[in-house]
């Protein structure tokens, strides 16, 4: 049954070689690839008809056979060399690629054809069984490199002409692998590998004719990168390793007698314990990749992917790791290292140690600014190396390095970091995992990249200096807010001192002075409150009558001219808000209106409620503000219309808090006709709210109010000391 099942399989993978040649040699012989897929097609029939004519006859031999399917595979692999060949766009690299690749494979195929050839002829076993299924494992692993390196650089849009053929060659060589590998394990061929080996092949036929069909007029190009070969070069050293394993652990047991079992245990163990530790190294892989970029290119560095890698590390918005410590990586990754130092210029013109990286910690952390290295490179953009500088000294004009970079033992490249044409900071790379050879592509790139994260460095440093200076301007407003509510207190206590030596004697000027005093200390022990306790009373709200509280504003300011008017409201208009800021805020805006029209005009206040919410218009008949004015100036804090007699802030204050209550102001104004001032608040739901609070007036009798807003003036006891100036002494 096995053997009829071998005959059917290798005669179908024969019928469909033989198909395959025929439409290859009618209509699709123009390439040298259609030549080189003619002879492996060839090569592959006349292997599948020998384990045929093995299965009816046992004949041929097992040597014979063994040499046509070596033929066959040397057939596969030129047909994937010749793909390498034809594409001329990156001569240099396909070249070096395929006399490499092409080298290795010849060296196999000769020995293993020699050594079967004179087996052949002069019945002379030089290879061991296991020996020729390590060749083939060899061949296999070459055909699986060349394929994963044409597939993983081709160019996008080429993979059409690429996919058909890498599957199939990819399938072929694939499957052989496992065969042999197993084979290498058990000692021996397995039945179901063997009998499904024809059938493999003859499934995997189709795929080509359809790449012949398809790339009959295609050119095929390649872009090969330093990572496919890294990655080719790695999939080989590993294919080898795990040969040399196998070969080591078989001879291992079958000379260590009655230890060999434990000892092939501990070797394999031991090997592929070496074998990971070898492979995470990143001293094995900074070597591997600076053996190739010497070898097969001839640019360095793949600097689209050094670029992307930059970009990536840059646009992190973290600070994990530091920026500092990120430029540090970046520059030292240039070349293979791993450490570094950075400095940058601080305020005294000097270069500070922000960081450094795996490097330890010197004792002088500081380069002077007026020091030699800093005036070298203002002079010109070198980059230092250290370790020609110690042999070599004079090639750099005898330049004195500071102690700060000559402290560490490590060191090796000294770059410096312009920001336009100014020397912004100064970088130190460590020693590399592999010998480095330097030449102006390394200086190049190392430059470019130098300036961009010099740039970033500027960038965040620049953004500290902004985030300091919010810090400070809010700290500024603070104490203006606060000075603005000392100096109304101050005009009511500089009005008592003046009017005392007239009035001391009238009872009605002492009561005010007591409820001003009183209101006045009151009003600077809240400030101090608040300075301690900022947040303590920011959101402390009451149920307040909008239109009782505008009405006892009016009352109290009436005794100005011209005096506010007040258009009555029907019923209670309940809002949300503290009472004393509130009383402040209007207070100020109804002042200011005053202040803006002659004695002889109008200060009309009204109301209108409407779909939840409340608005007080404060109009009047004043001088009126332009449209810029009301852009630019009226609601910027420290923009005053009053001189040096005003802080510009009431408004500013008056409009940041109705919009913190929920509310919003907006101002129409023409000069000359007068403003008006629309103020809206949402009206609260009083059965949600306890009951609404009194609004507390200037005396003995009033609770402590927050403040954190000006008020105008101390309402009506200023008022009471302005009559009492004008009343007559009894």
């Amino acid at each position: 049954m096995v053997a009829e099942l071998n005959l059917v399989s290798h005669a179908s993978a024969a019928l469909a070689f033989g198909l395959l040649g025929l439409l290859i040699a009618t209509r699709y012989l123009r390439r040298d690839v259609d030549r080189a897929m003619l002879l492996a097609s060839g090569a592959s029939l006349l292997w599948a008809l020998s384990l045929v004519t093995q299965s009816l006859w046992g004949q041929p031999g097992f040597i014979a056979r063994y040499l046509l399917e070596l033929l066959r595979d040397g057939a596969w692999i030129a047909v994937l060399l010749t793909l390498l060949r034809d594409s001329a766009h990156d001569g240099n690299v396909v070249t070096s690629i395929r006399r490499l690749l092409g080298a290795a494979a010849l060296a196999v195929l000769t020995l293993l054809l020699g050594c079967g050839i004179l087996e052949y002829l002069l019945d002379l076993a030089v290879l061991s069984g296991k020996t020729k299924v390590v060749g083939q494992i060899a061949l296999t692993l070459l055909g699986l490199s060349l394929v994963e390196q044409i597939w993983r650089n081709s160019v996008t849009f080429r993979r059409s002409s690429l996919k058909y053929i890498c599957i199939g060659t990819a399938t072929l060589f694939a499957f052989d692998f496992f065969m042999y590998a197993d084979a290498l394990l058990f000692g021996q061929v397995a039945d179901s590998f063997w009998s499904a080996r024809g059938f493999v092949n003859a499934m995997i036929v189709p795929l080509f004719a359809v790449n012949m069909i398809n790339t009959r007029k295609q050119p095929v190009n390649f872009q090969l990168s330093r990572n496919a070969v890294f990655h080719a070069g790695t999939l080989v050293f590993a294919g080898g390793y795990l040969m040399f394993l196998a070969t080591g652990g078989y001879y291992v047991k079958v000379m260590g007698g009655d230890w060999g079992d434990a000892l092939q245990v501990l070797f394999l163990t031991i090997s592929i314990a070496f074998f990971l530790t070898l492979l995470s190294s990143r001293r094995f892989r900074a070597r591997l990749m600076v053996f190739i970029s010497q070898n097969f290119f001839d640019y360095k560095y793949d600097y689209r992917e050094e670029w992307l890698k930059m970009t990536r590390e840059l646009a992190d918005l973290s600070d994990d790791p530091p920026l500092p410590q990120r430029v540090i990586r970046i520059l030292s990754g240039l070349v293979e290292s791993n450490a570094g130092a950075l400095w940058l210029r601080d305020e005294d013109g000097n270069f500070s140690l922000q960081s450094s990286v795996n490097l330890p910690s010197p004792r002088h952390s500081t380069i002077d600014g007026h020091g030699e290295l800093p005036r070298f490179f203002r002079e010109r953009e070198w980059i230092v190396d250290l370790h020609e500088y110690r042999k070599d000294p004079v090639s750099y004009q005898l330049l004195e390095i500071p102690d700060a970079i000559s402290s560490f033992t490590e060191g090796w490249l000294v770059i410096p970091l312009y920001l336009g044409n100014d020397l912004y900071g100064i970088a130190l790379v460590g020693n590399p995992y592999a010998r480095v050879e330097l030449n102006w592509e390394n200086f190049d790139l190392i430059k470019v990249v130098a300036r961009q994260t010099c740039n970033l460095l500027a960038q965040a440093d620049a953004q500290h200096r902004l985030t300091r200076a919010m810090q400070f301007e809010a700290v500024s407003r603070a104490t203006a807010f606060m000075v603005h509510d000392l100096k109304t207190l101050i005009a009511q206590l500089s009005l008592l001192v003046k009017n005392a030596p007239r009035h001391r004697d009238n009872p009605e000027f002492i009561d005010d002075m007591i409820r001003t005093t009183d209101h006045a200390v009151r009003k600077m022990s809240n400030l101090v409150d608040h300075i301690r306790r900022p947040m303590a009373h920011t959101d402390e709200k009451h149920l307040v009558d909008l239109a009782s509280l505008v009405a006892e504003l009016a009352d109290d300011l009436a005794r100005r001219n011209p005096q506010p008017r007040l258009h009555p409201n029907r019923g209670q208009v309940l809002i949300e808000a503290d009472p004393e800021q509130l009383r402040s805020i209007l207070g100020h805006l109804i002042q200011n209106a005053q202040d803006a029209t002659p004695p002889e005009g109008e200060v009309d206040l009204s109301f209108k409620v409407a779909e939840g919410n409340v608005v007080l218009f404060i109009q009047d008949t004043g001088s009126g503000m332009s449209d810029d004015f009301i852009r630019n100036q009226l609601f910027k804090p420290f923009a005053s219309t009053k001189g040096l007699t005003g802080m510009g802030i009431g408004a500013y204050q008056a409009r940041e808090y109705v919009r913190k209550v929920g509310g919003c102001m907006s101002v129409t104004s023409k000069p000359g006709v007068g403003s008006c001032f629309s103020i809206r608040f949402p009206l609260a739901n009083p059965d949600e709210l306890p009951v609404p609070t009194p609004v507390p007036t200037p005396g003995p009798a009033s609770a402590p109010a927050p403040t954190s807003l000006s008020e105008p003036a101390a309402s009506k006891s200023v008022d009471n000391l302005t009559q009492s100036k004008k009343t007559p002494t009894q």
